[in-house]
């Protein structure tokens, strides 16, 4: 089964419009991101985020992140903990996910951790408009699980298997997002990416350098 593959440079709205079709009527899509290339689904369609798991490989208790539109979003899904508010507005939009607990009233699954969420506000026009239109998407790089990441959209529809609506927008730039784990104290990386735990320490993040 082949991909349906949509150069979003050529006509940005359509793009738009497909991938928020496809994912209002349950499925998963590939979009671009400002990292890699991901799989995403509606955060509160548990079929559709437990078909986004089969399709990477991923095993439950390895949680999915959540992408938002804005920090605005963030806050529905997350109960930000110390340092939040100087971090999004030093590294937001762009490659620095926070593990937050999660909004009393957030329950959607994204793996056996019911405790906490990973939330990024992406640094790419098109999936941010995406999910400020259908909400917070689950999502994960498009890949199985231990795989390379993928930086081109024939990467990513290749590794994850045809069938999907596939957003091409061009080779992504940075590589994996940062991974800091703000529901910790002091805060730990744990995930080093684009951003350093210097840059974190600088923005005032104590940090368990252990």
């Amino acid at each position: 089964m082949t991909d349906n593959v949509i150069q979003v440079g050529d006509d940005p709205g359509a793009a738009l419009s497909a991938a928020i079709a496809d994912l209002r009527a349950g499925a998963v899509v590939v979009v671009p991101t400002d990292t890699v290339y991901g799989l995403a689904a509606l955060v509160d369609d548990s079929e559709a985020v437990a078909a986004l798991f089969e399709r990477k490989g991923r095993p439950a208790h390895k949680r999915v992140a959540v992408l938002v539109a804005d920090v605005k979003q963030a806050r529905r899904i997350a109960d930000p903990g110390p340092g939040f508010d100087r971090l999004v507005e030093r590294f937001w939009p762009g490659p620095l996910t926070l593990v937050c607990r999660r909004a009393p009233d957030f329950e959607a699954w994204l793996g056996d951790d019911l405790d906490t969420v990973a939330v990024r506000c992406p640094g790419h026009d098109l999936t941010r408009a995406l999910a400020r239109e259908v909400g917070p998407l689950a999502a994960t790089s498009a890949n199985r699980s231990g795989d390379e990441n993928p930086v081109t959209a024939a990467a990513a529809g290749e590794a994850v298997g045809g069938g999907l609506l596939v957003l091409d927008g061009g080779d992504c730039g940075t590589g994996a997002s940062t991974v800091l784990d703000l529901a910790s104290e002091p805060a730990q990386v744990l995930r080093q990416g684009v951003i350093t735990e210097a840059s974190i320490a600088d923005a005032g993040i104590r940090l368990d350098v252990e």
